[in-house]
């Protein structure tokens, strides 16, 4: 009998034989934990839907934060709902440490191979080739995918425009508008709202209200701005629409004239034709800072979609999937080069910043 042939009958005995494992069915294959690196992080996965199934992050922005977002979130979806969850980080690759201005270097990649959903948080990265491939040939194989923010403009490539991905760029041509204008439906186009000065209220669209990705989600709120989209592609369904707002408080109202008529969409899904006659799931939005994820129905949002993705829709309960906090969460604002030095993925493994509260 082969190791890898002993290595299944080991787990399948374990989880049949663990009292923590008594209410999971035997039914379901047991997921092999993803590789253990401290170049990454590793939520375990638990008892819940997705305790089969593996959501593999990807931060690397330097403006909004997503390296302090994104183990927050990763550890919600895996202590609420059983996904094993991993965070991959842009770092210094010589001292480990997180570095979202490090556009070239996020380890971890190759786990994207085994993962059932990616999720993406990036801004203008250029990576390796070997690296690309990774999430390129995923993404091509029609995958499930979520992307936040800036992944609408995830790939700039500037000093190796002879990269077989180079065609990925966000204002590339062939294809129209890059990663963003194939994949996602828009690419980067501008600020529609005053950036810093004028936030986000997330609208539902009332003509999809009963959708399940929109169950539970009544109140979201950002302080980014609403980005500028020119028309979304016939599969996309708009699940938010962008008020801009007269302030940066919650309590700002929505302001008046052109920017509100109409507002500009803020969060869709895909059913993206990949030719295969099942078509790829995707949800995007360009909300997404940290401190967007304050808004509890905002993180449910991203849940309930992640959900609609994977084709779990019909798991989810009529008030929405569990969103609720674990402990402090007190996110940097946004902006660039602002990020906190010095510390490395190890520092997140709570899933919240590892830094006193400055209240």
């Amino acid at each position: 009998m082969s190791k890898h042939s002993l290595f299944q009958l080991a787990a399948l005995a374990a989880l049949t034989l663990s009292p923590s494992c008594a209410n999971v069915s035997t039914s379901v294959p047991a997921l092999e934990s993803a590789e253990r690196d401290p170049r990454w992080l590793v939520f375990p996965a638990g008892n819940g839907p997705g305790t089969s199934k593996r959501v593999v992050f990807v931060a690397g922005d330097e403006e909004y934060r997503s390296e302090e977002a994104l183990p927050m979130l990763a550890r919600l979806l895996s202590k609420h709902h059983g996904f094993e969850c991993v965070v991959l980080f842009s770092q210094n690759p010589e001292t480990g440490e997180i570095d979202p201005n490090e556009s070239s270097y996020i380890p971890g990649l190759h786990l994207i191979d085994g993962a059932d959903l990616l999720v993406l948080d990036l801004r203008f990265r250029e990576l390796p080739d070997s690296d690309m491939a990774h999430i390129m040939d995923y993404v091509n194989a029609g995958k499930p995918l979520a992307a936040i923010r800036t992944s609408t403009h995830a790939f700039n490539y500037k000093a190796n425009s002879e990269s077989p991905f180079s065609k990925w760029t966000w204002t590339s041509s062939d294809p129209q508008g890059g990663f963003g204008g194939e994949v996602l439906g828009e690419t980067w186009v501008a600020h529609h709202g005053h950036h810093g000065q004028e936030a986000t209220r997330g609208v539902p669209n009332p003509d999809i209200a009963s959708h399940q990705v929109l169950r539970g989600v009544h109140d979201v709120f950002g302080p980014t701005d609403v980005y500028a989209v020119r028309e979304l592609p016939n599969d996309a369904q708009v699940l938010l629409h962008g008020a801009v707002l007269e302030g940066m408080s919650p309590l700002s109202q929505p302001v008046t004239g052109p920017k509100n008529t109409p507002m500009q969409p803020v969060a869709w899904l895909r059913s993206r034709d990949i030719g295969t006659g099942s078509p790829q799931r995707i949800f995007a939005t360009t909300m997404g800072a940290a401190a967007d994820w304050s808004s509890e129905d905002l993180r449910r949002l991203l849940f309930n979609a992640a959900f609609w993705t994977l084709h779990m829709e019909e798991q989810i309960p009529k008030e929405g999937l569990e969103a609720t906090l674990f402990g402090s969460w007190e996110p940097s604002g946004f902006g660039f080069n602002t990020f906190r030095t010095g510390f490395k993925p190890a520092d997140f493994r709570e899933g919240t910043p590892p830094w006193p509260s400055d209240s």
